[in-house]
């Protein structure tokens, strides 16, 4: 348990901080990291398999397809209100299908954690499924933790086969999906990280 959290100050502004919108704010240049690595990777990589793999192993195309075909899943089980945009076929999508794709789920998405961190008698989204094989979890910071931690790691991964595959994402590149204070700019928000 952290303490001293409670009622902590914003340097800035010397308002209490409101987490929801903190977390709101991170889960929005969520998808400007995935679109930043679609938009700087060799185009060869996109379905280059790894020698010896055989059919065992994710492309990146299909790993971009698991990212926003997750967030569907998400979105038919914890917010059916919703409407999905089209899933994407992990063996035909092409880098701009996966681009336009990603945009489309990832403002769902945000919709739908902007509806469940509400906490007020008026929302919708009170549960989060992840699918019928896993516990359903009350809509709340776990949700929004397991939503940023799933594309986090599949980015990482994104990244190692692009190397393995010889089609290394150089450190120019890569770095910026770290440089928050940049995508906050970029997402338009008028904050910095907080």
């Amino acid at each position: 348990m952290v303490r001293g959290s409670r009622g902590a100050k914003n340097p800035e502004t010397g308002s209490v901080q409101d987490l929801s919108t903190v977390l709101l704010e991170t889960y929005s240049v969520n998808d400007a990291m995935n679109q930043h690595l679609l938009a700087n990777l060799n185009p060869h990589a996109w379905r280059a398999e790894l020698p010896g793999t055989g059919k065992g192993g994710r492309t990146i195309a299909a790993i971009f397809a698991h990212l926003h075909n997750s967030r569907l899943v998400w979105i038919k089980n914890s917010a059916p209100h919703f409407r999905c945009p089209p899933a994407l076929d992990p063996y035909r999508c092409t880098m701009k299908q996966a681009a336009a794709a990603h945009k489309k789920s990832a403002a769902q998405c945000l919709r739908m954690l902007t509806d469940a961190l509400s906490g007020g008698d008026e929302r919708r989204v009170t549960k989060f499924s992840r699918g019928s094989w896993v516990p359903v979890w009350p809509a709340g910071g776990a949700m929004f933790a397991y939503m940023f931690s799933h594309e986090a790691h599949h980015r990482g991964q994104i990244l190692m086969l692009a190397k393995q595959l010889g089609y290394r994402i150089p450190p120019k590149v890569w770095g910026r999906i770290w440089q928050w204070d940049r995508l906050w700019r970029e997402v338009g928000l008028k904050t910095r990280p907080r």
